[in-house]
């Protein structure tokens, strides 16, 4: 009997003759009815192009295969017409992006868009569609469902988004679904139940699973059998327990090791305060009736008090929609904000315009998709260079180019990247430009809203490492918001545990996370870290 799926010595290449960049070789993979196979691999390896190849999304013809063969159910799809990879696409095969925000549309309310798959595939009718709608929304864990249905995506927080995908993805229980990054912006208990979600759904409707990620600990509890992938090529294919216990290649043996490590420099006790918030609010207002009349509020912040000092790293922890972003928006004048917002002492609540635009250059911030927020239109130099044009910093051209010059260096660039794009980058590399374009300005506090978080785990490791360089030579303090506690521990010197705008625990590093008082935080360390709880309440490994 064939498999399910199965991909015969593919080649994926962009561009012809001298520019032609190979970027999937020789790959060769099959996965059986109900099977969840993992692609695994870093940044720029081969696996997205190899999925995407799979559903023919890529921009063709800048983008064609030299070779392969890929058979779904016993069809050929290399060739197939586009009549019927339309019938396939959505349907019998399901895609998961790994950036939600850039993958739904703007424009249409999010009952819209789930609901255009079942009118395409199924011809529901918009009552039936809207019943499976809700149902969906119910399954992924979004919360209020039924009332937010007319929200744009914009509207709800990166995990948020993505449990909006995956909701899309299987709203016509696709035989084959292919998640790219499924869980990157979801937090840690968001993150387990979406994947005991789609164990379940597998087990109910028989689903296989092409798993791409970089995080191994979902590999070791979600895949039947695994492939790692290496600059285009699978360097090694096998059952879980044999890749893992058994590594025989180096670059799989490089990738097990890998992972956030060591603890941030301690700070001095007489450190000066830098940014603190006291009693900060952000209440959204819910608005209702043909008058538009506010019947309530969403309080995203309610009443949280904070200080971060000179070489100093806080922590935010919390779930997806517990106020962590738009706290660090907040702290940064970004966000209307009630209460007391200081910067060295000075308060930031009163000032408006110009009189605030000084402390723009103090105070910057590094955001989650560094995709989404690097212009597709401006080159590296003129990305990294726009906050010297503002602020007015740095004379002529020339010396602004070798101010550019020195911050991409700093973050491990190279100057020979100056006039490249966004898109011709790794996400790793993203996020270094997103750390240069903070840096150039010479901040002394910068939000850092999980900057790691779509990245594969070596990549992760290195980061970590510059941001705490970056910290100790430039004595900055941080607000590093994260999901990801293996990453807290190596950054944070203190933490402070949000939940649904409130703080539910505030404490040192140490303290929170080897003995959490709250049952939240407790849920929370267990769910990252995989700890067990004794007779008295306290955790351990």
């Amino acid at each position: 009997m064939s498999p399910l799926l199965e991909i015969s010595d593919l080649h994926a290449s962009f561009g012809f003759g001298e520019n032609e960049v190979r970027a999937v070789r020789n790959a060769s993979l099959a996965i059986e009815k109900g099977e969840t196979h993992a692609l695994v691999g870093e940044s720029g390896s081969g696996k997205s192009v190899t999925a995407l190849s799979v559903m023919q999304l890529l921009p063709y013809p800048l983008a064609h295969h030299p070779g392969g063969s890929i058979t779904f159910q016993g069809e050929q799809l290399m060739a197939a017409p586009s009549w019927k990879m339309r019938e396939i696409r959505g349907n019998r095969i399901a895609m998961i992006f790994q950036e939600p925000l850039t993958s739904l549309n703007p424009l249409h309310s999010i009952e819209k868009q789930i609901s255009e798959v079942l009118f395409l595939h199924k011809a529901l009718s918009r009552d039936e569609a809207h019943a499976r709608v809700l149902e969906l929304l119910d399954l992924v864990g979004l919360p209020e469902a039924k009332s937010r249905l007319n929200a744009l995506p914009h509207e709800f927080s990166g995990g948020q988004q993505q449990r909006v995908m995956i909701a899309m993805a299987l709203a016509n229980d696709p035989d084959l679904l292919i998640a790219d990054e499924p869980t990157t912006a979801l937090d840690v208990t968001i993150q387990a139940q979406v994947l005991a979600l789609l164990k379940d759904l597998q087990q109910k409707l028989g689903m296989a699973l092409l798993l791409i990620t970089h995080d191994l600990g979902i590999v070791r509890h979600m895949a039947d059998t695994v492939s790692v992938m290496n600059d285009g090529e699978i360097v090694e294919q096998g059952d879980l327990a044999q890749v893992f216990e058994n590594p025989q290649h180096a670059y799989t043996q490089h990738l097990l090791a890998a992972e956030p490590k060591g603890r941030p420099d301690p700070v001095a006790e007489n450190a000066p305060t830098i940014m603190a918030g006291h009693d900060v609010k952000v209440w959204f207002p819910i608005k209702k009736g043909v008058i538009r009349r506010t019947a309530g509020y969403v309080k995203a912040v309610d009443g949280i008090s904070l200080t971060v000092r000179q070489g100093h790293t806080l922590g935010i922890v919390g779930e997806s929609g517990s106020g962590k972003s738009t706290l660090g928006r907040a702290l940064l004048r970004l966000e209307k904000s009630n209460g007391e917002v200081a910067f060295e002492g000075r308060s930031l609540q009163a000032l408006q315009g110009k009189a605030l635009r000084p402390f723009r250059r103090e105070m910057q911030i590094v955001f989650q998709d560094p995709y989404g927020s690097l212009s597709p239109r401006l080159t590296i130099r003129q990305i990294v260079e726009e906050g010297l044009l503002v602020h007015g910093i740095g004379g002529d051209f020339d010396e602004r180019r070798h101010l550019v010059v020195d911050a991409l260096e700093e973050v491990g660039l190279e100057a020979d990247m100056l006039n490249r794009y966004p898109h011709e980058f790794s996400g790793g590399q993203r996020q270094r430009i997103a750390i240069a374009r903070a840096l150039i300005l010479k901040p002394k506090f910068i939000v850092l809203d999980e900057p790691t978080s779509a990245l594969d785990m070596s990549v992760q490791a290195q980061i970590v490492d510059l941001l705490r360089d970056l910290q100790k030579n430039h004595d900055l303090a941080y607000l590093f918001i994260s999901h990801d506690l293996k990453v807290i521990r190596a950054m944070a010197h203190e933490i402070l545990v949000m939940r649904e705008g409130r703080v539910v625990e505030q404490g040192t590093a140490d303290a929170i996370l080897d003995n959490p008082q709250d049952p939240y935080t407790r849920a929370l360390m267990a769910a990252a870290f995989e700890l067990k709880a004794d007779d008295t309440g306290a955790v351990r490994v």
